[in-house]
């Protein structure tokens, strides 16, 4: 299949996960909690991807790994992916600010790239074009972030659990280079569901309580709670999981920098708020550094 064409789904993927900031922002203001969100959509994904298997694929069906050891990948998956991730960037936002949160986060494709540098030493080795690709479309997504505004405001909690996000997803495009190695992406994602679904229990624990009835079914809850769980959640990962396992982990993971760019086209969209001539100067320096980074030489 043609190169262009993985990129082309792991736009849209990623277009898709920017405008989630949208319809989880919409989900708060109708009194749901951030974990409350997470575990709602992760639910539907798994149940979903379950009855799937078990309806059309009961001869593939396995509900655990080859061996224990790939059974702890998985669970590092659903916490890297997950639980913690979804966690910490959520939990970041209480203690700094959305600039700071989306700048460190965003940034995950720098370390992603460190981390396989590190782990595959002799054989996954990256050219000076693609290190400055990564380095310039990092740039650019900082100048769509800022926006004009080069005002940072240091909050050492806050500032931490974003960069606990941003390793968290740096991570998990690592592990799944692994995993698919071994597994299909049809598995993986429902493991990630599953052991999402799992380790974020203890949560409750520390604050229980989930929404009323009246409120799930109430037409914008439900409808926005089922666009992430069915869309944004089992669609997207099932494709994620399978672009990283055709791209590797570094070129997938810098579609990651786009996500400030379709936040921002659908918060105009829908909030009407206003797009300005630095989002498409750091759009311009994204998209410019992105096919630097595609490039072996």
């Amino acid at each position: 299949m043609d190169r262009r064409i993985y990129h082309l789904v792991a736009f849209i993927t990623v277009a898709i996960w920017g405008s989630t900031f949208v319809f989880t922002k919409m989900l708060l203001l109708n009194g749901l909690s951030p974990a409350q969100i997470f575990t709602l959509r992760f639910l539907i994904a798994y149940v979903l991807l379950l009855g799937y298997e078990l309806l059309f694929r009961p001869a593939e069906f396995r509900l655990l790994s080859h061996t224990l050891k790939d059974e702890a990948l998985m669970v590092a998956l659903g916490i890297t992916g997950g639980s913690v991730y979804f966690l910490a960037e959520n939990a970041a936002m209480l203690y700094t600010t959305a600039t700071n949160t989306s700048l460190i986060v965003c940034s995950c494709p720098l370390f992603a790239m460190l981390l396989v540098a590190l782990v595959y030493r002799d054989s996954e080795r990256f050219s000076k074009i693609q290190v400055f690709g990564s380095v310039l479309a990092c740039m650019g997504m900082a100048v769509v972030v800022l926006n004009g505004h080069f005002v940072l405001h240091l909050s050492p909690l806050g500032d931490t659990l974003a960069f606990c996000a941003c390793l968290c997803w740096a991570v998990y495009s690592l592990l799944m280079k692994w995993a698919t190695e071994r597994y299909s992406t049809l598995f993986i994602t429902r493991k990630v569901f599953f052991w999402g679904l799992l380790t974020i229990l203890p949560y409750y624990i520390i604050k229980s309580g989930f929404p009323s009835l009246n409120t799930m079914m109430s037409a914008e809850v439900l409808w926005n709670i089922l666009f992430l769980g069915v869309v944004a959640s089992m669609l997207c990962f099932l494709i994620w999981n399978w672009v990283i396992s055709k791209l590797g982990a570094v070129v997938a993971t810098n579609w990651v920098y786009l996500n400030p760019i379709t936040t921002i086209i659908f918060a105009a969209w829908l909030l009407n708020e206003q797009i300005t001539s630095w989002f498409l100067l750091g759009t311009c320096l994204i998209l410019a550094g992105m096919y630097l980074c595609d490039r072996k030489t």
